[in-house]
Order: structure tokens, then sequence, then C-alpha cells
């Protein structure tokens, strides 16, 4: 069951890299060469309705150690479940999509700015 739980930290870690990992860019640029490829990735998954990779192996570990597999996927176990949200609503699926996008779009927008501005010279 170790392992599950590894695997369910570096889920969350993925998750918490993919809506952040822009505005960590901001302090880090080179942060951006590994946060676009996994953000791409997460919303390819996302979009084509595929099962998330993670998910698949930490149920396969769950299933190893005897726990009981859960419903509705990662985010839908951890995050909505617990506070009565159904994962696969349309307001829910919205309201993923434009936090998600929307953190990125800030992030990525801010450090566009920042690169396109000519630089003062004194």
């Amino acid at each position: 069951m170790v392992l599950a739980h590894a695997v369910a930290v570096l889920h969350a870690a993925v998750v918490l890299f993919m809506l952040t990992g822009s505005l960590l860019a901001l302090r880090r640029p080179v942060l951006v060469r590994l946060h676009a490829p996994v953000a791409l990735v997460v919303l390819g998954i996302n979009l084509a309705g595929a099962p998330c990779p993670l998910t698949t192996v930490e149920l396969a570990l769950r299933e190893r150690a005897g726990a009981p597999p859960y419903d509705g996927g990662f985010l839908g176990h951890v995050v909505f479940g617990p506070v009565g949200l159904d994962v696969g609503s349309a307001a829910v699926q919205v309201g993923m999509y434009t936090v998600a996008l929307g953190l990125n779009a800030v992030g990525y927008g801010l450090l566009f700015l920042r690169t396109s501005r000519p630089v003062a010279r004194r």
C-alpha cells in the first residue's frame, strides 16, 4: 500500500505543478521546459477522456495490496468527492478547466509580457 500512496503523492504533485508551473516559471523561467509538456500531456489525457496513467498505476497497486479501488479518478476521489461534488458533472468540469486554463493563461501571459519588453539600458 506504501507504493500506492507514493503514486498518489506523485499524482498530487503533478496536478499542483500543472496548475502552478507557469506561475513558478515567473521566478525560474527554465521550468517552462518542464511545465509546458506536462501541462499539454495532462490536458490531452483529460480532453481525450483517457484514463490517467498515474491513476491506473495507483489503482493496480491498491488492488495488489488488497485495498478497494475507487471511482471517479484521482481528482474525484481526493479533491471533489470529499466535498460532495461529482467530478463528472458539467459544472465541476467547467470549473476545473477554467481554473487550470486561467492560472496557466495568467502565468504564460506574464511570462510573455516579461520577455517581450525591450531591455532598459542605463
